[in-house]
């Protein structure tokens, strides 16, 4: 007896043409279309003013100019540019892996916890938001400056003990250089880590980890092959989270760092503030966004390209139902015969 190999039909959702997807989708649409408007008013038109200004030329008194010149994006082939641009991407992306892997296991003790100390260590974990941005970068610059009570118990450790018992040697200065500017960035976007991933836990089936480690697997391998893809949508939501506003600190550097931990974010102030100089500003922050917003745009698109269908599951579902329904029948038809035939 030979099989022959099933053939993959096309997608039904595939054939279906945009006006009929609209009005499947009517009322999603209608739901969604105050958000939509939201964001085409206040991010997608903000968007293309800016990437407008970038073609525009800066008047002598500052300001944008009249007229249309590429003059602007040669200005950005500045030769102090790849070292800013490949401080911030290092800076941000390392600050980012710090603040997943600190939060991960707070994130798992916060969902293992009872409920009667989860409200609680939420509440810590929230608690930061309750102060000013600046009040809380402003107090690690007091903390970190040389004259700080940290910076002198340092010092004073290390005078007496050695190097064996500090890091820090008496002419190292704590601020004003990249690890200040990196320390102070994991503090700051720890709990937009934190908040997503203890979402992910919280429902989480710990029962699946309790069942691995009863078959005789290992803590850390229970960990990374079952709690981590378990939670793989809160991983991916925190790293967007923090890595996006990592990607745009200007506050940070400029608070707590020096000449050499400038970052894209503290060059854009610079260009639109100080110097009134806006089409430089803004092509440097197209540049920004453009790094932003093209690596998850191309993540999508290949999600899109192998999940071809999977947003219009309903109307697949409503297009193979009468196929269904027709083999389930002719199924009981020939059953029926073959139940009649061995009477």
């Amino acid at each position: 007896m030979t099989t022959k190999s099933a053939e993959v039909s096309p997608d039904p959702a595939r054939k279906m043409s945009l006006a009929k997807r609209i009005r499947h989708h009517f009322h999603e649409i209608l739901l969604t279309s105050p958000s939509l408007v939201w964001m085409i008013v206040f991010f997608v038109l903000p968007t293309l003013i800016v990437f407008m200004l970038t073609f525009r030329p800066t008047a002598l008194d500052g300001g944008i100019g009249t007229g249309w010149t590429l003059k602007t994006w040669s200005t950005i082939s500045n030769p102090n540019y790849p070292s800013i641009v490949w401080r911030t991407i290092w800076l941000s992306f390392v600050a980012t892996f710090l603040c997943i892997a600190i939060a991960l296991p707070c994130a798992y003790s916060l969902a293992r916890t009872s409920s009667r100390w989860r409200s609680i260590l939420v509440g810590l974990v929230i608690l930061p938001f309750w102060t000013s941005f600046l009040i809380r970068v402003f107090a690690w610059r007091i903390l970190l400056h040389p004259e700080g009570w940290l910076s002198r118990v340092l010092h004073d450790t290390y005078r007496i003990f050695g190097w064996q018992f500090t890091f820090l040697e008496p002419e190292t200065q704590l601020l004003y250089n990249v690890f200040a500017v990196l320390l102070v960035m994991v503090y700051t976007y720890l709990p937009f880590a934190i908040l997503p991933l203890y979402a992910a836990a919280e429902k989480f089936d710990f029962n699946l980890m309790e069942a691995a480690l009863d078959l005789g697997a290992k803590p850390f391998r229970v960990f990374t092959h079952i709690f981590l893809p378990g939670i793989r949508a809160g991983i991916f939501s925190a790293v967007l989270m923090v890595l996006i506003p990592a990607l745009g600190s200007y506050v940070i550097p400029d608070m707590v760092g020096g000449p050499n931990s400038e970052m894209l974010g503290s060059k854009i102030y610079q260009r639109a503030i100080p110097d009134r100089n806006l089409p430089h500003a803004s092509a440097l922050s197209a540049l920004l966004m453009l790094g932003v917003l093209l690596p998850p745009g191309i993540g999508w698109l290949i999600y899109r390209k192998r999940h071809i269908g999977a947003v219009d599951t309903d109307v697949v579902s409503a297009l193979d139902a009468p196929k269904s329904a027709q083999n389930i029948g002719a199924s009981g038809g020939r059953r029926k015969r073959i139940d009649g035939g061995a009477a």
